[in-house]
């Protein structure tokens, strides 16, 4: 099995960060902590490795991963437009539990599946994964589990589900910690999910489409019930943002969408 780097041991922190360097820029994947749970990573813009990144989870292009980005201005290169209450959530929670799923911007080289025009976005409150992410750029993560199965909260769990598809793994100790696991499954320490392609100029609501480790109480707080859908309120798909682009659904880091849907993601490793 591949070797899992202890980066509480500065020597294996370093030896570990730079094997995990190398491996992102070969196109293969690294598994790293994030504050929510463990994340399998690829680099965002090679499409085998996303595509190697889906396979190892069984996963299928239908279900595309978030993107972990290392800071605001990266939600702005990222992101076609960011409403109002997109930057005061991300003011309030970033970095940490909250994924926001924004329009793309079009002019984007990568291949993330099958996103419909949307990305996913979330900046961890990891400083390993804030660190790896300050040197790759953006990757595409999502949790470090096989499909179905539970996310992995440490290394050794990832490792034991995804073995030696993964080229290198960061151990930084056990996820979530600092969360109440309030998610869609026991224990969940996920990200909360929250759509924002439904605001527009003329008016719109944000949806939560995943609860996790953020409270509907504690998003409403900051932007209002009123800028809230209902909640239970199912998320309907949205159009594409022009005719010739697909629009995108994630797992996080990682529940599995019921429907096709614009990109949900989980921690985030969502």
């Amino acid at each position: 099995m591949t070797a899992i780097h202890d980066c509480s041991v500065e020597s294996q922190l370093l030896a570990g960060m730079r094997l995990a360097r190398r491996a992102i820029g070969s196109g293969e994947l690294v598994v790293i902590p994030t504050d929510t749970v463990y994340g399998v990573a690829a680099d965002a813009f090679d499409p085998t490795a996303v595509q190697r990144l889906l396979e190892a989870k069984g996963r299928e292009r239908t279900s595309p991963p978030p993107v972990l980005i290392p800071g605001i201005p990266t939600l702005d290169a990222l992101a076609s437009e960011v409403p109002d209450a997109v930057r005061q959530l991300v003011e309030e929670f970033w970095p940490g539990g909250l994924t926001v799923i924004l329009r793309a911007q079009s002019s984007l080289q990568w291949d993330l599946g099958e996103t419909r025009g949307t990305v996913a976005l979330r900046m961890p409150a990891n400083p390993i994964a804030l660190e790896l992410l300050s040197e790759t750029g953006p990757l595409a993560v999502s949790s470090a589990n096989l499909s179905g199965m539970p996310s992995a909260t440490t290394a050794q769990d990832a490792a034991e589900m995804l073995g030696d598809r993964v080229a290198v793994y960061l151990d930084g100790g056990p996820a979530g910690v600092g969360y109440e696991a309030i998610g869609e499954r026991p224990g969940d320490t996920s990200s909360t999910i929250v759509d924002a392609t439904g605001l527009g100029a003329d008016g719109g609501v944000l949806r939560i489409v995943r609860a996790g480790v953020i409270s509907r109480e504690r998003i409403a707080a900051v932007v209002g019930e009123e800028l809230l859908a209902p909640a239970g309120e199912q998320l309907q798909p949205q159009p594409p943002a022009t005719d010739d682009v697909e629009s995108a659904a994630s797992d996080d880091l990682a529940a599995e969408p019921a429907e096709p849907e614009p990109h949900p993601t989980d921690a985030a490793a969502s």
